[in-house]
């Protein structure tokens, strides 16, 4: 584990600095406002934002004498990459994704529209794209093949919310 990543799970320990991430998820804002909308002390709310800051959870712009943060979720997806099973399949050369994941996997495939869909991995319904060796691919799991060596990250498009929408009907 990396210097960062503990510094991340340090970081997420805290109820306080959870509720401040809670709070720039809404909207950027300041530290007085911060420290403000959870009844602590500018000093006490700006330790919590250096920890935040140190995870790189935090980004902080200063315009005068004003400093404005703003959320930075990267670190907690690439943490969370970090906790899936890797698993090494042995394939000739042209195989397609679809038959490599078969190798190592249950898969569900379905027929959208004229494209073959992986619509459930080892039972876990849902929509999943892939990378290979870094780089997201619009091929579809039976277009994608392999002439050489490579490290296919088949990422769940979990439904992670990012952004929340209230809509209010006018009243007549």
């Amino acid at each position: 584990m990396s210097h960062l990543d503990n510094k991340v799970f340090k970081a997420l320990g805290c109820s306080t600095r959870l509720q401040m991430l809670e709070i720039l998820s809404d909207s950027e804002t300041h530290i007085t406002g911060m420290a403000k909308k959870l009844g602590i002390s500018v000093p006490v709310a700006a330790k919590h934002v250096k920890i935040l800051e140190e995870a790189e959870l935090v980004n902080r712009k200063r315009f005068g004498k004003t400093d404005i943060l703003k959320i930075n979720t990267s670190n907690i997806y690439t943490i969370l990459d970090r906790f899936a099973p890797t698993k090494s399949v042995d394939v000739d050369k042209g195989t397609t994704l679809l038959d490599a994941l078969k190798k190592v996997s249950a898969v569900e495939v379905k027929q959208i529209g004229d494209r073959d869909a992986v619509v459930a991995t080892d039972g876990d319904k849902g929509f999943y794209v892939y990378e290979v060796d870094g780089t997201f691919s619009d091929k579809t799991v039976n277009e994608c093949t392999f002439d050489k060596d490579a490290t296919v990250k088949w990422k769940k498009l979990e439904p992670i919310t990012k952004m929340k929408l209230n809509i209010n009907i006018k009243k007549e």
